[in-house]
């Protein structure tokens, strides 16, 4: 039977071209969050199956690949018939779960604050579809140790500067909304809803992008909520333009519902980093979002573009997550670029960059070998000086191959005859 040539699904082959765009923006990601003080660490692509199923990572935790125990143990399980003990690891479905869990084992021998980066894959077994695979990369950045709000403002111009490094800005528009969690919980206590719904409340109110205020309305009222709670939640959110002087008007409406640290600190960050990145980042309050995850704690960020229908980044404050491991809540906060999606956009909104100075030596089969080393001699010299030389051998259709090549950036070809 033939081997199959087509990838897993939901996994694929990634081109040259596509891999040419990839390592140059993991290069601008790197040099940018390094410029920040962000030190690269990395984590298993295997994690324990009862910590990636501890509750925090929302509808993650139904897209988990596990992995079966192995030898004697799962003879062991299969011969008792205990099929839900089959697995005792699972493919991490995230950066953040592993993260704090490497936070949690070594934070004796890390600074403190520790600003860690890690890029890597990560697996979901979701349903594959454009921009979604089931193997998907990841670049994190977060911070541990640091309570204060200058956390959230040197993750929001860290990852600002990146998209704009990047390439996104006026080609590829973007910006980044904000929220906290704890204004969430303070509109849903001011409705009157109960505080035992807010899970509930908070995903239907998620979906005001995709059906609208009054879809939003419509399926509030079709789970039994009251006229009166769902005017009053309307009153809050109609008071709010995105602005961030919104912040202040909702933190006055909302009064004993908020405490007053929260909206003030949610000003502040946005503040500084308009001020501080020149109005280079643009950035929007949003009391509706939400984020999936159920370990964020306080103020939480998502990055939206034009060219995309979802979110390409996102992150927020877990200050109880370290805690899981330890025991003692730690202060910590993570933002990640969609860097799968990234690329896409990158891919399908401009043409492919083409390296300057890419050079082809084309070599007729019966080249001597004296005159194929004053060749060699040559691209070696080239290639000291840092341009790209390919040295490869001329096909008989060369204008085929000529085209191909140009396709992969090369403008300049050396045709190499024979005497």
């Amino acid at each position: 039977m033939a081997l199959k040539k087509k990838a897993v699904t939901g996994m694929k082959d990634i081109l040259p071209r596509e891999m040419a765009v990839r390592q140059r923006v993991l290069s601008t990601i790197r040099r940018v969050y390094g410029g920040f003080g962000f030190t690269e660490i990395e984590t298993p692509i295997v994690e324990h199956l009862s910590n990636l199923l501890s509750k925090q990572g929302g509808d993650n935790e139904k897209l988990i690949f596990k992995v079966e125990k192995r030898g004697e143990k799962l003879k062991e399980a299969l011969e008792k018939g205990d099929f839900e003990n089959l697995s005792d690891s699972g493919l991490r479905y995230d950066l953040t779960l592993p993260l704090s869990r490497f936070y949690a084992e070594n934070q004796g021998n890390l600074p403190s604050p520790f600003k860690a980066l890690q890029i890597g894959p990560v697996f979901r077994a979701d349903r594959p579809q454009k921009g979604r695979f089931r193997e998907f990369w990841q670049c994190d950045i977060d911070i541990f140790g640091d309570a204060s709000y200058l956390s959230e403002i040197d993750l929001l111009l860290a990852m600002g500067t990146v998209l704009q490094e990047i390439g996104f800005g006026e080609k590829y528009p973007f910006y980044i909304v904000l929220n906290d969690r704890a204004i969430l919980k303070a509109m849903q206590s001011y409705a009157g809803f109960p505080e035992k719904d807010f899970s509930e409340i908070s995903i239907v109110l998620d979906k005001e992008d995709k059906i609208g205020r009054e879809g939003v309305r419509e399926e509030l009222l079709s789970l039994s909520y009251t006229e009166e709670q769902i005017s009053r939640y309307e009153d809050c959110l109609n008071l709010v333009k995105g602005d961030k002087e919104d912040i202040l008007k909702l933190q006055e409406k909302l009064g004993a519902h908020l405490h007053e640290e929260v909206g003030k600190n949610l000003y502040r960050i946005m503040k500084m980093v308009e001020e501080s990145g020149k109005g280079s980042i643009p950035l929007r309050f949003d009391p509706t979002l939400v984020r999936g995850m159920g370990y964020y704690t306080g103020p939480i960020f998502e990055v939206c573009s034009t060219l995309f229908s979802g979110s390409i980044g996102g992150g927020g404050r877990y200050d109880k997550m370290v805690g899981k491991f330890i025991g003692v809540d730690t202060p910590a906060v993570g933002f990640s670029i969609g860097f799968e999606r990234i690329i896409g956009i990158l891919l399908e909104g401009e043409e492919e960059e083409q390296s300057e100075g890419k050079i082809a030596y084309l070599v007729e089969k019966k080249v001597s070998e004296e005159k194929l080393s004053v060749c060699l001699s040559e691209v070696m010299e080239r290639r000291a000086k840092g341009e790209t030389v390919l040295l490869t051998q001329m096909n008989k259709n060369k204008k085929f191959q000529k085209e191909k090549l140009s396709v992969e950036g090369y403008k300049e070809f050396v045709e190499i005859y024979g005497d």
